[in-house]
């Protein structure tokens, strides 16, 4: 169903559920990235630094997307121009997100860094499985319903933390178990894969066709 079907209360409806949604994620991405990077340092674990880095792009992600809602609440309507700058603006996030983790992942392999075991990592690593699938799935159908790209590429940005935190979690798991320290950066590289993926299409505008395939 698209925003044309809706009546004006629907769409004010949704448009709040999409407001409220985008500043919850901001607030858990803001405390999941605190822990995710201290745990990451303290641990030398490359993946679980580029995971909380990526919770502070994507509380960033959320920040323009509520921002845009609230300007359509305040005004009526949606300002295309802006709201197309503000989806390639969040492409953007994927992209230093990509970038951060492969220059990390190389300079581990080179380096030869040995990271050590961290509870912690796995504790949020495994919060983020758990809340992450909820809060993109509600974003998803309030995008759906509105026919609406930036709520989407919010929703797919949420979708790469949930990616990212398999990835992310399972070097670490192989890691305890192997002491390989090339799995670490290896679950890197696969993070910025998809980043890369998602970030093409937010620039395109391509993410309601891509979220009914």
């Amino acid at each position: 169903m698209t925003e044309a079907r809706l009546d004006g209360a629907e769409v004010e409806r949704l448009t709040r559920r999409g407001l409220h949604l985008a500043r919850f994620t901001v607030a858990y991405n803001v405390a999941e990235g605190a822990v995710a990077i201290t745990a990451g340092l303290g641990a030398g674990l490359v993946s679980v630094i580029g995971f909380g880095i990526d919770s502070g792009i994507e509380s960033f992600a959320a920040v323009l997307v509520g921002a845009r809602l609230a300007a359509r609440l305040r005004h009526g309507e949606a300002d295309e121009r802006t709201e197309r700058l503000a989806l390639k603006a969040v492409a953007v996030t994927f992209f230093v997100l990509a970038a951060y983790v492969i220059v990390a992942g190389i300079r581990g392999l080179v380096v030869g860094e040995v990271p050590t075991s961290s509870p912690l990592s796995i504790v949020v690593l495994v919060a983020s499985l758990v809340v992450m699938p909820v809060l993109a799935a509600a974003k998803r159908r309030v995008g759906l319903r509105l026919g609406d790209n930036l709520i989407l590429a919010d929703a797919a940005e949420t979708r790469i933390c949930i990616l990212l935190s398999i990835s992310t979690l399972t070097g670490v798991g192989l890691y305890q178990l192997t002491g390989a320290s090339w799995l670490d950066p290896v679950a890197g590289f696969v993070i910025a894969a998809f980043a890369v993926h998602e970030g093409r299409e937010s620039w395109a505008g391509e993410l309601v066709e891509d979220a009914d395939e």
